[in-house]
């Protein structure tokens, strides 16, 4: 298989000053003719630049010590360090780009496509076969770049919360225990909450409701990976299941992860109703099933994700006594989600996974109350 590889400067001699930034993009593939069509599909779109096209992930750590990028098209299976293992490096070293993971491995529920979104990809995509790279998979693959290298990298997400004006402080009641925690993400979710969750003081046991976006066919398997993660039992939603403490019940693909009261007994209640945010799931019904339920002992979390599904269903919990907390951008992917939360002022706090985990021990659990 050809491997040789192109690099594009970004100054070439006698080129001009283009007068809108585009998105650079770096492709990475072993396969000269996969790369051959990529490269026409990306230079296709005005917004789009392709400053390097090369065959290994060995070339693209090269470039990416020397060249910033935006959008790290990688495949999986290369010779050598696969997608996969070079997945962290890439990210580490092209610190504010975006890596989309394009490969025949990532097909709905495939494990390579969740284990890639785990590691830190920000999205996946299956290769179609040599014959189906137009149409249809153009169009979305170059909108699912410039969705990704259109948003503000972690630097700038800084400087911009540093220059908006802090925002009212926000009462957390220390005393009150946390009967339920739901937890919403989208693009780059995945990682966000793996560190959410390692970082949960175990004495709380209040179980959690998640609602990540992802096509059905990869929940079984995200339920799979969570629990390598904790002690906790952890479940995809099915109707009529009882929610328990110690407990993680993930939203099927298909359907809205909501709760019904029978007595002293609380069930999943599964909704397939069109929400105006066209998402299914949808965390917005989520969160206001469990502002419902549980009130003031309520906790939301909502992680990293375009859009901004979740800020209607916060907002209602919040309106209930229940307490939000948003993800902050600097560790983000996408600050979509997290960021409709913070800038409606919703949120008691916007920080990092980890440190909302950490404030929940230290502050919610109520003298040592699950």
């Amino acid at each position: 298989m050809a491997t040789s590889q192109r690099l594009f400067p970004d100054n070439p001699q006698g080129a001009g000053v283009p007068a809108t930034r585009s998105v650079r993009v770096m492709l990475v593939d072993d396969s000269l003719v996969v790369r051959s069509i990529l490269e026409r599909i990306v230079d296709q779109h005005p917004g789009l630049k392709i400053c390097a096209s090369v065959a290994s992930a060995q070339d693209a750590l090269a470039f990416l010590s020397c060249e910033p990028v935006d959008v790290v098209i990688l495949d999986i299976e290369m010779p050598g360090m696969n997608g996969i293992d070079a997945l962290p490096h890439i990210i580490e070293r092209a610190e504010n780009a975006r890596v989309l993971i394009l490969s025949s491995n990532c097909v709905e529920g495939g494990p390579a496509a969740i284990e890639a979104l785990a590691l830190g990809a920000s999205d996946t995509l299956a290769k179609p076969g040599r014959g189906s790279f137009s149409g249809r998979f153009a169009e979305v693959l170059t909108e699912r770049i410039l969705s990704l290298g259109q948003q503000p990298t972690p630097a700038a997400t800084r400087a911009a919360q540093r220059a908006a004006p802090p925002p009212a402080p926000v009462a957390i009641d220390s005393a009150q225990p946390i009967e339920c925690i739901a937890v919403a993400a989208s693009t780059g979710g995945i990682p966000a909450f793996a560190s959410f969750l390692a970082n949960l003081d175990p004495r709380i046991t209040a179980p959690i409701l998640l609602t990540q976006h992802l096509p059905d066919a990869f929940m079984e398997f995200y339920a799979k990976q969570i629990a390598t993660m904790t002690t906790r039992r952890v479940q995809v939603a099915a109707g009529g299941m009882a929610v328990e403490r110690g407990h993680i019940y993930l939203a099927p693909g298909d359907a809205h992860l909501m709760l019904a009261t029978h007595g002293q007994r609380r069930e999943i209640l599964l909704d397939r109703r069109q929400t105006d945010n066209g998402c299914c799931p949808s965390a917005d019904p989520m969160l206001e099933a469990v502002a419902e339920t549980y009130g003031k002992g309520a906790v939301a979390v909502i992680l990293s994700g375009m859009g901004r599904d979740g800020a209607n269903g916060a907002q209602r919990l919040k309106a209930a006594g229940g307490t939000v907390f948003a993800q902050a951008p600097e560790s983000c992917v996408i600050w979509g989600m997290p960021g409709a939360v913070a800038k409606a002022g919703i949120a008691a706090a916007t920080l990092n996974p980890d440190a909302i985990a950490l404030m929940l021990g230290s502050f919610l659990a109520g003298r040592g109350k699950p």
